[in-house]
């Protein structure tokens, strides 16, 4: 059940425009028109690249407002209109924001809209017209994925477990006709620009080498050789590293007293290695089950370190203490760049490695009573 995943893409850092620096950039402009708008207002553009978003900005005069840019490679993007809307009381405003995500691409893009820079029509952009087809061919699966997410975050609250379990089956179900709508999108668009988008939504964040390394071998060599297609053969790269049946990466990262921790220090042992943050609801969710099967195996030689991808310590210690989490606790705080993260190619959490005594890969992302039954199976 990928859905709930918390992925990297959501919380990646903002940098400022000027400071990226692209090889074998073209240049971009947009022209935009909003003609109903008669107020004051900013639009902003975010792009995201390569793990980064960049943000730059924009006033709308007269309706109209203008970018321009380099991009080394078709690359998505979301323009935000704010408008500044003075009310009664003295010296505040209301801020209203709408939001066009599209997809840029070298030379002139116009785009057009009445109110609400949402509904904008854009024209120009060869990779914009095929993520338009694309979200139609996904619109029927994608809204019932929308409103399966928000009954999912309603029992969550409530803290209603069974009430998410019962849900995981229509996610499962929902989850497999999206991915064959992207693989036949894949088959039949080898050389759309958006191809490599395309793959990594398929690839999800727990790579499977089999399938999604002869599709990317298929991909043209243009993008293969452009700044995301380098980034994918990359995380291909640390898919086979740890891939089950390879040996667990060594690493040392500072406990919450300041003590290094060594996964090699656990040879000998099953251990779980599993990667969270005190702000991801749904490793949240996942602690008591990987508690029950600590406390179940803990004495049959099983052992957990988790490695927080938390960035304020208050709230990390404050998170372990609510939970009960009586194993090792590990983090640099560095959020996303955990260097243990990075080593490992962790995109989304919650997920995890079991680690056999001898330090090898022997399961991944066992979630729920699966952890508990690959152990039962381990430690009979």
């Amino acid at each position: 059940m990928k859905s709930v995943m918390m992925a990297v893409a959501l919380l990646a850092p903002m940098v400022l425009l000027a400071q990226e620096k692209w090889k074998g950039e073209q240049a971009f402009t947009i022209q935009g028109t909003v003609t109903a708008l008669q107020k004051p207002a900013k639009v902003y553009l975010n792009i995201r690249r390569c793990g980064d978003n960049t943000l730059d900005s924009a006033e709308v005069k007269e309706g109209k407002f203008s970018f321009s840019g380099k991009l080394a490679e078709p690359t998505m993007a979301n323009l935000y209109l704010k408008v500044l809307e003075p009310v009664l009381s003295e010296g505040q405003e209301r801020k209203s924001c709408d939001v066009l995500t599209l997809f840029l691409d070298k030379g002139n893009i116009t785009i057009t809209a009445e109110d609400s820079i949402s509904h904008g029509v854009v024209k120009g952009a060869v990779a914009n017209d095929d993520y338009n087809h694309l979200n139609e061919l996904l619109k029927d699966v994608n809204g019932k994925l929308d409103e399966l997410e928000k009954q999912y975050r309603q029992a969550y609250m409530a803290e209603d477990e069974e009430g998410m379990r019962k849900l995981e089956p229509q996610f499962d179900d929902l989850e497999a006709q999206q991915k064959q709508i992207l693989a036949d999108y894949l088959k039949n668009n080898s050389n759309s620009p958006i191809a490599l988008y395309v793959l990594n939504k398929y690839a999800d964040y727990d790579i499977d080498l089999v399938q999604i390394e002869p599709m990317f071998n298929k991909l043209g060599k243009t993008l293969r050789n452009t700044p995301s297609g380098k980034d994918f053969a990359a995380a291909l790269d640390k898919a086979k590293k740890t891939a089950v049946g390879q040996p667990a990466m060594d690493f040392a990262q500072p406990d919450k007293d300041g003590k290094d921790i060594t996964l090699a220090s656990y040879k000998g042992k099953y251990v779980l290695l599993g990667f969270w943050a005190s702000w991801c609801g749904p490793c949240r969710a996942e602690n008591p089950n990987v508690l029950k099967a600590y406390s179940r195996f803990k004495d049959k030689g099983f052992d957990v370190v988790s490695i927080s991808l938390d960035e304020k310590r208050e709230k990390w210690l404050a998170a372990i203490q609510a939970d009960n989490l009586a194993w090792a606790q590990v983090s640099d705080l560095r959020g996303w760049k955990n260097a243990v993260a990075e080593k490992y190619g962790i995109k989304a959490i919650p997920q995890n490695l079991l680690i056999d005594p001898n330090g090898n890969i022997v399961a991944k992302n066992l979630r729920g009573d699966a952890l508990e039954r690959k152990l039962e199976e381990l430690l009979k």
